[in-house]
């Protein structure tokens, strides 16, 4: 089915409710409610709404207890699994859950468990929630009812009006399956109406005429009584497609499944990161300005570049366009199929990095703009030549004696690696936003570069112009 293109102002067509009478609900539904919040990040973008939470990035029983223990609502656990084949994703979640059963076991502490993927669809689902509620209901006394899908992120431009998940280009609402993000080379599908994915994910397991609809008229109308008797009828791990066009709509959700929650129901979640802030109860902060990040005036920062979707081969030509001070250095991702060749060129670009920094420039990395195809072109294939790019342009980092004042990395597989495995990062801290969607880690003592302001930049978030106005941010002067 090839659903209509809407326009922006469809965001609007049902008027929204009144913000008081909606954040009472929501108060009085978080009353007694004490569960810690646990979520798994498939790339370290699903930060891109909150601030001053942690990111662990490991899951060892021993993390996980900690985490279970430290103040604050919520931590986030990041596991990379985007990057993954499917067995290393399986394997991975199996071990989360049966560490996450024995850390709340010795801590008593009960959690409530979110899958945060992305918003717009790609990634392993519905493998790591099949597998999480497989292992968590032979480890613990719970059953999990049911599983929530809501792929909302304002910030980034992602809707769910009338069960279909839309992208926001320009002045236009696309449906998801209509755009490059449906036709990733290792996560692609067809279905924009959400109720139509699942079955499509599934491979059927879930019909669409079985998922549970919370629509738009019900949250606006703030309907919570409905909601919950919605919410209270599945059972089974059924599915529940949430649609919401504005944060309010995730609050009235929130307060009607925290009410049923209170009642004994359980759930799993699979969503973006908009549902995130609110059923943590995390205020809204303000963008972060270079001193808060304590970066010097003048500093030479480093930017690593490695998604390939359109819009980042957009904002990167705009910055390498623009009139800040920057030297740039394409990194020949081809070069990834000759190991010799592969050696030379991080030689080459380490030292060109490094020249850089210490006369005091900014530097930007960035892979060839050629979308590279594994032997066969099959998504596996094309999955692991991803990584093994992403873990070239991790080595750079690794490589490292200078120091540089800040850090940019774009792309979630990139930014991802170049954290744990390029900068060390255990735990890291969320400091806020620097641009809507855009979150900043402080890295730990630990780290390469302990203390550094590390910006987490998605590949599919932002404007043509926004790498130019993080980077513009950061080398205010």
């Amino acid at each position: 089915m090839h659903e209509t293109i809407l326009p922006l102002s469809a965001l609007g067509r049902i008027p929204l409710p009144d913000e008081g009478t909606v954040c009472n609900a929501l108060a009085q539904a978080r009353t007694g409610f004490q569960k810690k919040i646990v979520v798994l990040d498939d790339d370290p973008t699903g930060i891109q709404t909150v601030h001053d939470v942690p990111v662990y990035t490991d899951w060892q029983t021993e993390t996980l207890i900690r985490g279970l223990q430290e103040e604050g609502p919520l931590f986030f656990v990041l596991t990379n699994s985007r990057s993954f084949t499917a067995k290393e994703t399986e394997a991975a979640h199996r071990q989360i859950a049966r560490n996450l059963a024995e850390a709340s076991h010795q801590t008593g502490m009960e959690f409530l468990l979110v899958s945060r993927g992305d918003s717009t669809l790609r990634g392993h689902y519905p493998l790591e929630t099949a597998v999480l509620r497989e292992e968590l209901e032979q480890q613990l006394p719970l059953r999990f009812d049911g599983e929530i899908l809501m792929p909302y992120f304002s910030e980034g431009g992602r809707y769910t009006i009338d069960n279909i998940h839309y992208v926001r280009m320009g002045d236009q609402l696309v449906p998801v399956g209509q755009t490059e993000f449906a036709r990733d080379t290792s996560f692609s599908y067809h279905a924009s109406d959400l109720t139509q994915w699942c079955e499509e994910r599934t491979a059927g397991r879930y019909p669409a005429k079985s998922v549970c609809c919370i629509s738009l008229a019900e949250l606006r109308r703030v309907d919570i009584e409905g909601i919950c008797r919605k919410l209270t009828q599945v059972s089974d791990f059924g599915k529940v497609v949430v649609n919401a066009a504005d944060d309010l709509d995730v609050a009235v959700f929130t307060a009607a499944l925290l009410r049923v929650i209170a009642g004994g129901k359980n759930y799993l979640f699979r969503c973006a990161a908009g549902l995130v802030r609110v059923l943590g109860g995390i205020s809204s902060r303000p963008l972060l300005t270079r001193v808060e990040m304590g970066v010097r005036a003048g500093g030479a920062g480093l930017v690593m570049v490695g998604s390939h979707v359109k819009k980042t081969t957009e904002q990167l030509q705009y910055l390498l366009e623009s009139n800040l001070s920057l030297h740039e250095i394409c990194f020949d991702a081809a070069t990834i199929f000759d190991d010799a060749a592969l050696r030379r060129e991080c030689d080459r670009v380490v030292t060109q990095i490094e020249a850089n920094l210490q006369a005091g420039q900014t530097a930007v990395v960035y892979t060839s703009r050629t979308v590279l195809h594994a032997k066969n072109n099959d998504s596996q294939g094309n999955l692991t030549l991803s990584v093994r790019i992403s873990g070239a342009m991790t080595s750079l980092v690794r490589r490292l004696s200078v120091r540089p004042d800040y850090l940019i990395a774009k792309g979630g597989i990139t930014s991802s690696d170049i954290g744990v495995k390029g900068l060390g990062v255990r735990r890291a801290w969320v400091v806020g936003q620097i641009q809507p969607g855009i979150p900043v880690w402080q890295t730990d003592r630990e780290s390469r570069f302990p203390g550094m302001p590390y910006v987490i930049f998605p590949g599919n978030v932002g404007n043509r112009d926004t790498l130019y106005r993080v980077a513009a941010v950061l080398q205010q002067l």
